[in-house]
């Protein structure tokens, strides 16, 4: 990773030197013409106004002194070519004496023989050069013109020199670079854990796949409070609010719960959003944290299926060791050939049953008697005297609310059984109902409810039974509360009792004849 950033940044680096390398070289060669460009013509101003240039032009004749004088004066300006020509462009001074009396070359004596002094860049006789072209004057009158050149490697030599002196500048910003680059790297390399640009992308795309499968909401939030990531579901139960955006306006409830608790580890808080209560996980980060949150019903009746299905594997567990024993029973009999004992123990067990069931005939909720019929294997299994009340009763009206009946009892009995704590005991069921609605009570003979924990029994996490207990109780009050009824604990004696009150069942409304 460092490896691969680092040639990266070496290629970036090495790009913008050369780029930077071309754009001095044009801004020096601009230069080197310009800077000639004044030398030339500031040489053959000097020119011009010799007496024997302008004798020599006026007369418009060759002469071999005043080419030879011209040269002497070439060299000491260290020009390419001065060259001197008449009123008709025809030279009189040239550095090549073949040249002599030809006409000038290059299309730039327009200017000059018409008064104008100029500077150009032109091809001659010699080459490609520049030059400054100045009119000479006599009486008034343009009598011919000077032209001294430099051509174009003397410039790219200027701008050669120049860019050699520039080099050790080029190198040591190079190297800073270079140094730079290699601590970038480093520092970058840190803080994405040593991961490669492919394993961040395919990170990312995990990362955006896992918060569109959750069905909890998912909020980000930095540490100056503003939410800059949420999930799919979160935008859903939160605002239609543009992120990034702060939180307060997202969610003040939450704001305001963290602003006083601190962004600390939280676990099933409970908090409202639009009115709906959700349960609420938040989870510190560096910088900030990350809230996940769920509707609290949703929550609730994930809770009340996982209780009926461990109840469920519970009352097989409890009838499959019943019956084993019963079997193992039943077959010792026979193998010692005590036919009429092992009759005895069938027709007990089929009066027990049968008497069972006589006394849930009037409880008329398929699901309750069948729970209380596995209830009834796991009391024996744990050694415990299960009892019906036998005025128990209810409707077949109940059975739209058997959900909320299985979990309350259900967990009211679970509560008995474990409150006996392994020590004989008996639990009593008593249901019943009158024109107020259905009362149910589960009463055990166990020690009863620590008074620290009686004043907030069914609050969420009351339980003297460890870390992780409590929520059947709260469950079972709000499913109860749901309905509009009440729970309650008092106790009677020596006995702890546990009761349950519903109104009616609000009746379907009748279909209006037509």
């Amino acid at each position: 990773m460092q490896g691969r950033l680092v040639r990266l940044h070496l290629l970036v680096l090495c790009a913008m030197t050369v780029v930077l390398a071309a754009v001095q070289t044009v801004s020096l060669y601009g230069e080197a013409r310009e800077r000639l460009g004044e030398r030339a013509i500031t040489t053959s101003r000097l020119v011009a106004r010799l007496p024997v240039v302008v004798q020599g032009a006026a007369a418009g004749v060759q002469n071999p002194a005043l080419n030879a004088q011209v040269n002497a004066l070439r060299d000491e300006a260290e020009a390419d070519f001065i060259v001197v020509g008449n009123r008709r462009g025809i030279r009189l001074a040239h550095p090549v004496p073949a040249r002599l009396g030809q006409p000038m070359e290059g299309g730039d004596n327009v200017g000059p023989l018409a008064g104008r002094e100029v500077v150009s860049v032109a091809r001659g006789s010699l080459g490609v050069s520049v030059r400054g072209k100045v009119p000479i004057w006599q009486g008034g009158k343009v009598v011919g013109v000077v032209s001294t050149g430099y051509l174009m490697p003397q410039a790219w030599h200027l701008v050669i020199t120049a860019l050699l002196t520039l080099a050790p500048w080029f190198l040591l910003a190079l190297a800073l670079g270079t140094l730079g680059a290699v601590w970038a790297a480093r520092r970058l390399r840190a803080e994405i854990l040593n991961l490669e640009p492919e394993q961040i992308t395919a990170l990312v795309g995990q990362h955006r796949a896992v918060l569109a499968a959750l069905r909890e909401g998912v909020i980000a939030v930095d540490a100056g409070g503003v939410v800059t990531l949420a999930s799919d579901r979160a935008a859903e139960m939160l605002p239609p609010v543009a992120l990034p955006a702060p939180l307060a306006a997202v969610w003040p409830e939450l704001a305001a719960h963290l602003a006083a608790t601190g962004p600390l580890r939280q676990q099933n808080v409970e908090l409202t959003l639009h009115g709906q209560p959700v349960l609420v996980n938040v989870e510190p980060l560096e910088g900030g944290f990350v809230a996940s949150f769920r509707d609290r019903a949703e929550a609730l009746a994930l809770a009340d299926e996982l209780t009926h299905a461990r109840g469920f594997v519970d009352v097989l567990r409890a009838q499959t060791h019943e019956y084993q024993n019963r079997l193992h029973v039943l077959s010792g009999l026979l193998q010692l050939g005590r036919p009429e004992e092992a009759l005895r123990v069938l027709d007990a067990e089929i009066e027990q049953g049968a008497q069972f069931r006589q006394l849930l005939r009037d409880v008329q909720v398929p699901r309750l008697v069948a729970l209380l019929a596995g209830k009834r294997e796991r009391a024996q299994e744990l050694g415990i005297d299960f009892q019906v009340a036998p005025e128990s009763s209810l409707s077949p009206a109940w059975e739209r609310h058997a959900d909320t009946l299985v979990t309350a009892v259900g967990n009211l009995t679970e509560n008995a059984f474990e409150a006996l704590g392994g020590r004989p005991g008996r639990v009593t069921i008593l249901i019943g109902e009158d024109p107020e609605g259905a009362q149910i009570e589960v009463e055990d003979s166990g020690p009863g409810v620590p008074p620290e924990v009686a004043a907030r029994l069914f609050t969420r996490g009351a339980s003297s039974k460890g870390e992780g207990r409590g929520y059947g109780l709260a469950g079972v009050g709000d499913r109860v509360r749901a309905l509009g009824g009440a729970v309650r604990y008092v106790r009677r004696g020596s006995h702890t009792v546990f009761q349950v009150n519903l109104p009616p069942p609000v009746a379907a409304a009748p279909l209006e004849s037509a």
